[in-house]
């Protein structure tokens, strides 16, 4: 009975069934960029960590710059969904997207290293990455039409405030841990988070005032300056 060399029965299993091996690749390159960002990952961990030889991660991705494209891409693409999936009221989709975020709080991590790591140079598949952003912005821009955000912010501010809302508590760990004294893991922060967020989330949304109201008056009968968007 003949047998395979260890190399090439390492080799073999990942060859029967391409796409599965990719999945595994790609699962297991994005838990090392978040570990490590882009500079410090390794693709050897990527390989072990995905059961793989390292030979047929070069076959499938090319090199770490085309694996980390590829594990943008995918994460973009999940994280596209979230967007279409958002409820319009301000109210809902800050709690939504925080709760998103608390489960998939490695791609924050990975936007962190990728920060350090490359500061304001150009980013990898930048033009992708452009034109996604560019979606989210049409996504607020589109509930702003329909009178669930205010027309007074612009969008890009408003997509903007929405992201460190929801991302910083799980970003900055620490920070959170020192100013509120429980950690981003624990449920009853979370809980909270998500409260405060549903109430704050009124300042996006689009004020007008009471039909058929009068100005209010001050005791003493002097009237108070309103402005357009006091109700």
């Amino acid at each position: 009975m003949n047998r395979l060399s260890p190399r090439l029965a390492a080799v073999q299993p990942a060859t029967r069934n391409p796409e599965r091996s990719r999945e595994r690749i790609l699962a297991a390159a994005f838990k090392e960029f978040a570990a490590h960002g882009f500079a410090g990952a390794r693709v050897d961990r990527i390989a072990r960590r995905a059961g793989i030889n390292k030979r047929m991660l070069y076959h499938y991705f090319g090199d770490k710059e085309g694996l980390f494209r590829e594990v943008l891409r995918r994460k973009m693409a999940q994280r596209q969904a979230w967007g279409v999936a958002t409820p319009d009221d301000p109210t809902e989709s800050l709690p939504f997207w925080f709760d998103n975020s608390c489960q998939d709080v490695d791609w924050i991590r990975l936007l962190e290293w990728e920060a350090l790591q490359f500061v304001e140079q150009r980013l990898i598949d930048e033009q992708k990455r452009r034109e996604a952003a560019q979606t989210a912005l049409q996504r607020i821009r589109r509930r702003q039409r329909l009178g669930h955000l205010s027309n007074e912010f612009d969008a890009r501010h408003i997509l903007l405030a929405m992201i460190g809302l929801t991302w910083l508590p799980l970003a900055f760990p620490q920070l959170t841990r020192l100013i509120t004294g429980r950690t981003v893991s624990d449920p009853r922060f979370q809980k909270s988070h998500g409260q405060f967020l549903r109430r704050f989330a009124t300042a996006f949304q689009e004020r007008r005032r009471r039909p058929n109201s009068a100005p209010r008056v001050r005791a003493g009968g002097h009237k108070r300056n309103r402005t357009q968007y006091e109700a």
